[in-house]
């Protein structure tokens, strides 16, 4: 009978050793319930005992929770519809309140962080949501935050992932970014054109001051041409070109003409007619006078 109530004894032991001995890991705390009441201190991380039937133990994970938020279909203060979806990073930093005070904060912080993101959509423009995400994040986060405190809870980062627009909106917004591309294009060609315009007006007034630079560039431009092994060289000489050789020639001293020469042409002797040239034929008239004797003959 003794062995038998030792027996019993350990048992009975055993059995309110398992009941009153918890394992709490390294991300966890305990929050104790005494009688329904809420212990202040909470249990830390290894063995934890507590009373069976009295008291109650409940873990709280401390790790960062990452919760993504559902897309919402939003207008924006520029009256364009939009889809945006984002993601909530938040810890417990207060397990008794997180217990206390809130009833589901994961669920809580899910309903929070919906409305939020609906209303900073309403309050942003497209261009805000496209470009300058980093400080709707911020106001988001601020948005989300605030109630969170409350609950024993922290938002460590919100960030918005993707910005879902219509198909006209896209292709809108394809159409503007092509021409601001070609405008942009036109400027760069035509600033190039005006500097472009005002080298070679300096360049023109160098050559005007100095004509042999305008020989030297021919030159140039011959030796360029000639490296493409080309069987034909068409090479125009500038009037100014020219005109620098005529500068550049001596004028020849003044001398008469002599007759004797054969470039000089004295013309035929005084009482003779002019030769005519051939293929050309002229007709000479002469009148009928009856003081001549004389008759009218016509010569051809």
């Amino acid at each position: 009978m003794i062995i038998y109530a030792l027996i019993a004894v350990g048992a009975l032991g055993a059995m309110w050793l398992g009941s009153s001995v918890r394992i709490i890991t390294q991300f966890q705390r305990g929050v104790v319930f005494r009688f329904g009441k809420v212990r202040a201190e909470t249990r830390g991380p290894g063995l934890a005992l507590i009373t069976p039937i009295a008291d109650r133990l409940q873990k709280v994970n401390m790790q960062i929770i990452t919760m993504p938020v559902p897309a919402q279909d939003g207008i924006t203060r520029d009256n364009v519809t939009v889809r945006v979806d984002a993601v909530v990073y938040f810890r417990v930093v207060d397990p008794v309140r997180a217990i206390v005070d809130v009833q589901d904060y994961d669920s809580a912080i899910r309903q929070v962080a919906l409305a939020s993101l609906r209303s900073i959509i309403g309050k942003s423009d497209l261009d805000d949501l496209l470009s300058n995400r980093e400080r709707l994040n911020q106001g988001l986060e601020l948005m989300i935050d605030s109630p969170a405190l409350g609950w024993g809870v922290h938002i460590d980062r919100v960030e918005i992932k993707d910005v879902a627009l219509p198909e006209s909106m896209k292709r809108s917004m394809s159409r503007q970014a092509e021409a601001e591309r070609e405008r942009r294009a036109r400027v760069i060609t035509a600033d190039g054109e005006l500097q472009a315009s005002e080298k070679l007006a300096q360049a023109a007034e160098a050559m005007t001051a100095h004509p042999a630079a305008l020989q030297l560039r021919l030159l140039q431009t011959v030796v360029e041409v000639a490296a493409e092994k080309n069987s034909t060289l068409v090479l125009p000489f500038p009037v100014e070109l020219l005109r620098f050789l005529e500068r550049a020639t001596p004028p020849e001293t003044g001398r008469p003409a002599d007759p004797a020469t054969p470039h000089s042409n004295p013309g035929p002797p005084a009482g003779l007619p002019r030769p005519r040239p051939p293929g050309l034929h002229r007709t000479n008239t002469y009148t009928l006078d009856p003081a001549t004797p004389n008759s009218a003959r016509a010569d051809r």
